[in-house]
């Protein structure tokens, strides 16, 4: 049946439900169908229709089709955003895709764990002996800037500078961002002059960086032009930012919410690495995939469109209990099944590249915060980001603790 006839359950993402009772909405749409109808298209809600449509080629990544929704089709940032590989599909997306991940190495990304240890360590150091503290402001903003800026090649003296440029060109892909139109583009001119400054130092001075490595590669005699490079090097630090910190909140926030798991990881820290991906599933800082079918697509014998914006309900799709018994439980200690994917960082040719990155990040910071508290509970409610943020997180995280000591 055509998804514009098909009787499906329709759900709005700006309904206050989806932020105070979001588990619950979700579970409902499950329990309706595959499929439930949204404001800009079909809304994908179970795991194997997600998992399966997270890898075809028939859908792509949204394009530039986003900004023509949220009033920012004529805006200047959008020169920069056509060479960012989330807007990008085809043989340039391959190629850039190609070309970035031989400089961003998993050895690049390994050497990055001391840094990430050190940083992690002298920020729970300044608000210790307090007992409280906003995690969103004291611990998770800051937590990214350093790791992301040494691997990139920014000198520290510029990482305030950076968190506030990444953090104010995002409202560029939310759904409120004409309302954030001049300070966008003020905030991408700025980032856009001091890169330009920068990559003209790496040329003449190349340094153990991603920066000095990215204008070093050719391959087949191509290299990348300055305008990739900037946009490679843009995307890098924005998203290299704001996704850490926000996940980095949803992880505390969600063990402040289940002390009896926090003990477990205290107890087993060989558990880390595996209570992060539970955790990422769980609450994860990207809940939404979005999508554009380039040809017809039928899902769950709902026939979709071409030109459809297709939203990748990811958070769903992780919670699904058909495909992982009880995902509807927090628990550090579950074994996935066999063939289960984790859907928080994409899949198929979008799938994040700062994945590994991100979950070295997540690791270091709950190896520290779990040896440090002993108790971790909410000291206040949580603040979600407004309706039609693009990443789901806090802007207020007030947490307590007790320690050991």
């Amino acid at each position: 049946m055509r998804y514009d006839q098909a009787e499906l359950l329709e759900v709005s993402l700006f309904d206050p439900r989806y932020t105070d009772d979001r588990l619950n909405l979700l579970a409902e749409m499950r329990q309706s169908g595959p499929v439930a109808k949204g404001m800009l298209g079909p809304l994908v809600v179970r795991h194997a229709e997600v998992a399966t449509l997270a890898a075809d080629r028939r859908l792509r990544g949204p394009g530039l089709t986003m900004f023509a929704i949220n009033g920012m089709a004529d805006s200047t940032v959008i020169d920069r955003l056509r060479n960012i590989l989330l807007f990008m599909d085809g043989d340039d997306h391959v190629r850039l895709r190609r070309l970035l991940s031989r400089a961003f190495t998993p050895k690049a990304v390994e050497d990055l764990r001391p840094v990430a240890r050190q940083v992690i360590a002298d920020l729970v150091d300044g608000v210790l002996a307090d007992g409280h503290a906003d995690a969103a402001t004291a611990i998770c903003e800051p937590y990214p800037i350093p790791i992301i800026c040494a691997l990139v090649g920014v000198p520290s003296d510029r990482w305030r500078e950076m968190s506030g440029w990444a953090g104010t060109f995002l409202h560029a892909i939310g759904f409120n961002a004409s309302m954030h139109r001049a300070e966008i583009e003020t905030a991408q001119a700025e980032m856009d002059a001091y890169l330009l400054e920068l990559i003209a130092e790496r040329r003449d001075e190349p340094r153990d960086d991603l920066l000095s490595r990215l204008i070093a590669i050719e391959e087949e005699g191509e290299r990348l032009n300055e305008e990739e490079l900037l946009a490679l090097v843009f995307m890098m630090l924005v998203g290299g930012i704001d996704t850490t910190r926000n996940q980095l909140g949803n992880l505390i926030h969600t063990f402040a919410e289940h002390p009896d798991q926090w003990a477990i990881v205290r107890e087993r820290p060989e558990l880390i690495a595996h209570a992060v991906e539970e955790a990422v599933r769980w609450e994860p800082a990207t809940d939404v995939i979005p999508r554009l079918a380039h040809q017809d697509i039928e899902v769950a014998g709902v026939e979709i469109p071409a030109g459809s914006v297709v939203m990748l309900m990811s958070q769903s799709a992780n919670h699904d209990t058909v495909t992982m018994p009880g995902a509807d439980r927090f628990d550090v200690t579950r074994d996935a099944p066999s063939g289960w994917h984790l859907l928080t960082f994409g899949g198929g040719l979008h799938h994040c590249l700062g994945a590994a990155l991100a979950r070295l990040e997540l690791q270091e910071a709950l190896g520290v915060l779990s040896s440090r508290f002993a108790t971790l509970a909410a000291d206040g409610p949580a603040v979600a980001h407004p309706i039609g943020s693009t990443i789901a997180g806090y802007t207020s995280l007030p947490i307590r603790w007790t320690t050991s000591d």
